[in-house]
């Protein structure tokens, strides 16, 4: 449902020792599956395991190259990105039209040229937003399958990957060239691999991301990474640990999968508190997000709103 045009100068205000109240139910909504699934603790295996694989596609890691952000300020880059996918998943719908709009603001300067093709890349070409998109979406799901409460119904994934389409709106994918079930997300991968490809640059930064160095006051981020790194290969492809230079023994991943089960259960608990714990002492930004939508009341609007029609009222 569409809120109205007046609804927008209603909007709480933000002051410095309090976030700006939600004033609807953003996107998707309390019973939806993306709520579930991107709220879970396992959403954080799911977020390195996408930054991890979107390095096979070469003007992606052209992009982290040029930036260097990831190695000047590695868990800031990190958090604020999985803030922002967080945001559009259990956000209000001003509060994701504004973190979006201010994305692909970022985005815009990062352009250059690709040195493996020799042609130019930019971070909100549509085929590499579609590549970050599907492959964000795609991971996350895939550890709350792995490592927490397990598949979801028939119904439930239909409707997750309907709302996948609906969050890729906010960017410079089509929603129509996104996938719309698993096997269509199948036939994308398939579609994409001849085009993927590793390099010096992506080896760089895949086994960065898995397994930061400590040094330069990154020790939180390094023993987090590390932590982790085991069971997101773990749900990797073969080809892609090969290409990747991570591969692991099967004996590992037969243990990592049972404790990673057991170590999700624990952040958990406390109604999440466990979760907001961690989260506060290693990512700000998402604990801020994650903790307004873990303690949300019902909002003045307890609705759903279109990314078009947020975007009319809320966007420039």
């Amino acid at each position: 449902m569409a809120i109205r045009p007046e609804q927008r100068s209603r909007a709480g205000q933000a002051t410095p020792s309090r976030p700006r109240e939600w004033q609807d139910y953003g996107f998707f909504g309390p019973d939806s599956p993306t709520w579930k699934v991107w709220a879970s603790p396992t959403a954080l295996l799911g977020f390195q395991r996408s930054v991890v694989l979107e390095h096979f596609d070469p003007f992606l890691t052209a992009a982290v190259a040029d930036m260097q952000g990831i190695y000047r300020d590695p868990l800031g880059r990190l958090d604020r990105t999985l803030a922002y996918f967080l945001t559009v998943a259990v956000a209000d719908a001003r509060t994701a039209v504004e973190t979006a709009e201010i994305l692909m603001r970022v985005h815009a300067k990062a352009t250059g040229i690709e040195p493996i093709t020799g042609t130019r890349y930019s971070a909100n070409n549509p085929a590499s937003q579609l590549w970050i998109h599907v492959t964000g979406w795609h991971s996350v799901l895939k550890c709350y399958e792995m490592f927490g409460p397990g598949p979801l119904t028939a119904a439930q994934e239909s409707r997750y990957w309907a709302e996948c389409v609906t969050a890729a709106e906010l960017q410079t994918c089509k929603p129509a060239d996104v996938p719309r079930s698993r096997e269509e997300v199948r036939q994308y991968f398939a579609d994409v691999r001849p085009r993927l490809c590793s390099s010096d640059r992506a080896h760089r930064a895949m086994h960065y991301l898995l397994r930061t160095p400590s040094a330069k006051g990154n020790r939180r981020i390094s023993a987090i990474s590390r932590l982790m790194a085991p069971a997101t290969i773990a749900t990797l492809p073969k080809w892609m640990r090969t290409v990747g230079g991570f591969d692991q023994p099967a004996t590992i991943d037969g243990m990592v999968v049972p404790a990673g089960r057991a170590a999700f259960r624990v952040l958990n608990a406390r109604d999440g508190r466990t979760f907001l714990t961690l989260l506060r002492d290693a990512t700000p930004a998402t604990y801020r997000i994650a903790r307004q939508h873990l303690r949300r009341t019902p909002p003045p609007y307890p609705q759903t709103v279109t990314p078009s029609a947020a975007k009319q009222l809320y966007g420039r």
